[in-house]
């Protein structure tokens, strides 16, 4: 089990001093990763929740906390393929290449109509569109001449270089619906959970993934199942997993390593205790769970 910790992007602890912290810190005590997400904008009067109100650029965030650190890796989970491929293979290659290869890219379909509208992409076909976003992003990462003319996206006979070194990022894709997990089982590298996804029935997710991987002849073992942690820290244990004292917290995911997860990152932006609190408790909280949930 690969266990990592999501960097401050969301509300008031967000700071690039508080930024900077949790990453030098969780590379000093052994993390796998640290990790990132996506919310473009925040529609006046939705009920998502504050955890989505104020989030910074999750590449650009990578970009910054690269720069203090020289092992951990690098996370993003999710970018939304409302953006552009090719622009995004561009700035995913850079990433990788400035940080010595230490880039995983989680890529999603989005669920949020106003931020479709926003960047003047059609909603429909969704699932389409993804799948032609990654065969864009691989042939960026990895052909000489870079074509291709789909349904979705053009791109003329062009050099898309630098490459990135020493490779291209590993892809996970996200989703839920069967569709989605058996598209994450032929075209990515891993599969990564949301934050609503209901833990204690994530194996019959990795399950059907597995078997999608056999039936297409992919080996399974280097294959990652990823799961983002909503990672709350309470007084008193509570049913839900990941909520509770840091000792049923561990135990949590000693299970989930037992359904077959392979990756787990505690992400506190997640916990609306955090985001609501001042950015010195958040900070305070945050760092004490840095070390007590160290792998």
């Amino acid at each position: 089990m690969r266990v990592g910790f999501a960097v401050p992007v969301s509300g008031p602890w967000a700071t690039p001093q508080n930024m900077r912290r949790i990453a030098v810190r969780a590379e000093e005590l052994g993390y796998d990763a640290l990790w990132t997400f996506q919310r473009l904008l925040y529609p006046v009067g939705h009920p998502m929740g504050g955890t989505y109100r104020a989030v910074h650029d999750p590449l650009i965030t990578l970009a910054h906390v690269s720069a203090v650190t020289s092992r951990i890796g690098l996370g993003v989970a999710v970018v939304n393929a409302y953006v552009q491929p090719v622009l995004l293979a561009k700035q995913l290659a850079t990433l990788q290449t400035l940080s010595g290869g230490r880039v995983t890219a989680g890529l999603g379909l989005g669920w949020l109509p106003e931020e479709f509208e926003a960047t003047g992409v059609d909603m429909a076909r969704r699932g389409r569109r993804g799948e032609e976003f990654v065969q864009v992003l691989r042939k960026a990462w990895a052909d000489d001449v870079v074509e291709h003319d789909g349904d979705f996206y053009r791109v003329p006979p062009a050099h898309i270089d630098p490459k990135p070194v020493p490779g291209p990022p590993r892809i996970l894709l996200g989703g839920t619906a069967e569709v989605a997990l058996r598209r994450a089982a032929r075209l990515a590298d891993g599969w990564v959970s949301s934050s609503r996804e209901d833990l204690a029935a994530i194996a019959g997710r990795i399950g059907l993934i597995k078997d999608e991987l056999a039936a297409g002849g992919r080996d399974a073992d280097g294959f990652r199942f990823v799961c983002r942690g909503v990672t709350q820290v309470r007084a008193a244990d509570e049913d839900r997993p990941l909520t509770g004292t840091y000792d049923k917290i561990r135990r949590d995911v000693d299970g989930l390593a037992a359904q077959g997860v392979t990756d787990v990152f505690h992400d506190l932006n997640f916990d609306r205790e955090i985001p609501a609190a001042g950015a010195g408790e958040a900070m305070r909280r945050a760092e004490e769970a840095l070390e007590a949930l160290a792998p």
